[in-house]
Parts: C-alpha cells; sequence; structure tokens
C-alpha cells in the first residue's frame, strides 16, 4: 500500500527487490548509498560507466540496462537485496524488474524520492555531472503525474519521501521474511497435523520429554507444520497449548490450510463450512471473545514455511520444492499450504496433487504434513508426518537432528469412519 506520511524507519524485507524512482537531482545514489551495502546496489550510471566509459553516455543505455537487470537477477537467485538506482519513472522502465522479482519470487518495494521541483534543479547543478535542466523537469513532471499507476504494479509496499528533509530524514530498516528463522538452531522436534486432537497432543509431548508449562529440560523445541484445528474434539484446547508454548519459546509453527480457513471465517469471510470447519466453529462459539482475538492475532501472525537450523531444515505443511524456499509470493504460500495439485479431482471430488517429494533433489530435508499417510518414512530427504491421528491413525513428530520418528496411537476414531488415512481435503 501506498504508506502515509513517512515516518523515521522504513522496513523493508530482505532480501527483495527495491526500486528507487526518482528525477537527476532527486538524491537516488546518495540516499541509496547512505542506507544500502554497496554490494547490494545496482546504479545504471555506473553500468553506463562500465560499459562505455562514460556514465553519461545515453547511447549505452540499452547495454547498461541489460547489464543491471543481469545482476539484479542473479541476486534475486541467490536469495540477495537487490537495489535498484535509476529514475524509474516509467511503467516499462520498471516492467522488466518487477518481472524478475516475480520469477524467484520475492517481494518488490517501491521507494519514490520526490522532493520539489527547485530541490531537484538545485541539487543537480551541485552534482559533479550535471543533467540538462529541460530533462529534470521532464522527469519531475513526469514523475508527477505517474505516481498514482504505481500501486497496480503489485508491489509489496511503496514509500514516498516528498521533500528533501524527508529524504535525508529517513532511515532503512531490514527485516528478514518472515519464513527466514536459519538463526534458530535445533534441536527440534516436528510435529504432525494435530486436527484437535489434544489427548493425543499431551501424550506426544510427554513422549518427548516436554513438561507442563516449562521448557523442554534438552533445549529442545517443537515446530507445528499446521492444521492444528477442525475435525477432532478439542480444537480450543490444541490452540491453548500451541499458543501458550508459541509465546513461551518452547515452540514454533507454520500455517495450514485449515487455519487459513478458519482465519478466513473468523475475519468475517464466507468460506465453505467443509472438511471439518463446522467441529471447529461449533466448539469456537462458546469460547470469550478475547480468546478468539488472540486466535486470529497467532494465526495471522504464523509464516508459510519456516527455514531453520541454518537452513538445513524446511518446515511447511504441505511440502516446498528447492525453488521456492526461503522466498515469499503468492506460489510460495499457495504450495507451502496445498502442495502441488494438477488441477485434477479425484473421484471423491479431492485435488489430485503431483508427488513433489518424488522428485525432490534438495541439500535441507524438507519435514511437512497435510496429506495423512499411515507410516511416517524419509524419502529424498522429506517426510510426511502427518500420520491421521484425527482419521484413528497415529499423531508423530521427527526429532531433528536424529531424523527419527516418535509416534502415539490415536486414542479413537475422531472424525470419518477410520477407514481412510490416506485423504486430506483441500479446505
Amino acid at each position: 500500500m501506498i504508506a502515509p506520511p513517512p515516518p523515521a524507519v522504513l522496513d523493508l524485507p530482505d532480501p527483495s527487490l527495491v526500486v528507487l524512482i526518482g528525477a537527476a537531482g532527486a538524491g537516488k545514489s546518495t540516499f541509496a548509498a547512505r542506507q544500502f551495502p554497496s554490494a547490494a546496489i545496482h546504479s545504471s550510471d555506473a553500468c553506463r560507466q562500465e560499459v562505455s566509459g562514460d556514465a553519461g553516455d545515453q547511447n549505452a543505455t540499452t547495454a547498461a540496462f541489460a547489464l543491471v537487470h543481469e545482476r539484479v537477477g542473479r541476486a534475486l537467485q541467490e536469495l540477495r537485496l537487490a537495489v535498484v538506482d535509476a529514475t524509474s519513472i516509467h511503467g516499462a522502465d520498471r516492467a522488466p524488474l518487477l518481472a524478475l522479482a516475480r520469477r524467484h519470487h520475492l517481494p518488490r518495494v517501491a521507494i519514490v524520492l520526490h522532493p520539489t521541483l527547485e530541490q531537484c534543479l538545485e541539487r543537480n547543478a551541485a552534482r559533479e555531472r550535471v543533467v540538462p535542466p529541460a530533462a529534470v523537469r521532464r522527469q519531475w513532471m513526469a514523475l508527477q503525474a505517474s505516481i498514482d499507476r504505481l500501486q497496480p504494479e503489485g508491489y509489496h509496499a511503496i514509500w514516498r519521501l516528498d521533500s528533501a528533509e524527508a529524504i535525508d530524514a529517513a532511515r532503512i530498516r531490514l527485516q528478514p521474511l518472515p519464513c527466514d528463522r536459519r538463526r534458530e538452531r535445533g534441536p527440534f522436534d516436528v510435529i504432525g497435523d494435530v486436527h484437535g486432537c489434544d489427548d493425543e497432543l499431551a501424550r506426544l509431548l510427554r513422549s518427548l520429554g516436554y513438561l507442563s508449562g516449562l521448557p523442554h529440560p534438552r533445549g529442545r523445541r517443537a515446530v507445528f507444520v499446521g492444521d492444528l484445528v477442525d475435525r477432532g474434539p478439542q480444537v480450543p484446547a490444541v490452540l491453548r497449548r500451541v499458543m501458550a508454548m508459541c509465546a513461551a519459546g518452547q515452540a514454533l509453527c507454520v500455517l495450514g490450510n485449515h487455519e487459513r480457513k478458519l482465519l478466513r471465517k473468523l475475519d468475517g469471510g464466507d468460506p465453505l463450512i467443509t472438511h471439518g470447519l463446522a467441529e471447529s466453529l461449533a466448539q469456537l462459539s462458546s469460547e470469550p471473545a478475547d480468546f478468539l482475538e488472540r486466535v486470529r492475532a497467532f494465526l495471522r501472525g504464523l509464516p508459510d514455511h519456516l527455514l531453520l537450523d541454518g537452513g538445513d531444515l524446511v518446515v511447511a505443511h504441505a511440502g516446498m520444492r528447492e525453488d521456492l524456499q526461503g522466498r515469499q509470493s503468492r506460489r510460495v504460500n499457495a504450495f507451502a499450504l496445498y502442495g502441488d495439485p494438477s488441477g485434477e479431482v479425484d473421484a471423491a471430488g479431492l485435488p489430485v496433487r503431483r508427488d513433489w517429494a518424488a522428485r525432490y533433489g534438495g541439500p535441507a530435508a524438507v519435514v511437512y504434513g497435510h496429506t495423512p499417510t499411515r507410516r511416517a518414512a524419509w524419502r529424498n530427504n522429506t517426510i510426511c508426518v502427518d500420520t491421521g491421528c484425527v482419521f484413528g491413525g497415529a499423531l508423530s513428530a521427527v526429532r531433528w537432528p536424529e531424523r527419527d520418528v516418535v509416534s502415539v496411537p490415536a486414542l479413537r476414531v475422531h472424525y470419518g469412519d477410520g477407514s481412510t488415512v490416506d485423504v486430506d481435503g483441500g479446505g
């Protein structure tokens, strides 16, 4: 969204594409040099200098921008911040950059430096390489006319600095993407889909050495793969337990497709009441309003996947291909929550999913759930830990880095007739 008058601090996702937009003399290069690591900055003037020996050679513009695009693409592919220092006033100039960020599944940020025309002309006149004042005026007027067209281009955020004073006062704060928890080190216990089975969750946690309300005596932490809710008999109890563990630093959790659907309903949406949502709503209907607000805040804050232990461990509800790990886009989110649907449905009306794990070859281990299996087993450095507890199977966890599986049997069939533990409604 376009921000109101700028705060002192601009929070930007790292990595991301950052496009600086402004007329000559707006202060883009000075701003970039002050705010960003030099290795992250890709300047059109510097590339003109490199390809032609003259930063002002407009005949070298095509070659210079080809070099900018090549370097920006490489940075984004390698999960590095890329800041583009060019006028970028016209949508046609920004489009190739935005396409690169989309291709590499990373956020797009625009920072519009738009001081007054007089300030641009004054700063331009003081530069070592002076742009003709008429060109500065044309650029300034073109930007004035096109600022409102930025929103439809699909930026994660648009920051607008409308004076030299605002530009000088602003400070950038780089924030890692929500999925980037590589500094979080194990050991971990990654727990499969709970689906409201709190009695079994309590038994599994005891089997893993967790004491109620206390940190694990050997410093282990639980990581939940999502689908805490729906179908089972104790949805509020599961939410209370997991929320308390996360708040105490004893657990992490990713969003599941069933949480996504419940959140839509709590936010006033109208999702289909299928695949166990009715059970969640019935159980939550007697809960106090402040608890429901805490649930909404908790669910809103869940990442769609996590990179842990230096990037050696990836946790996502339905899995995560190697090329999507550590990134943020609608495609990443959809894969994390639903896997890799083919677009077809089976005889039961459920989505047919491609077996992404059969083709996985990444160095990071991926632990996921979503599609119940009768036995959790490693395959191609991936493992599904949803063993269908709510259907009468078991509740399972993978201990990391040990890579062994700990399970407790379901106390009973909580949902369905217990005949299948190999399907999960897409919700």
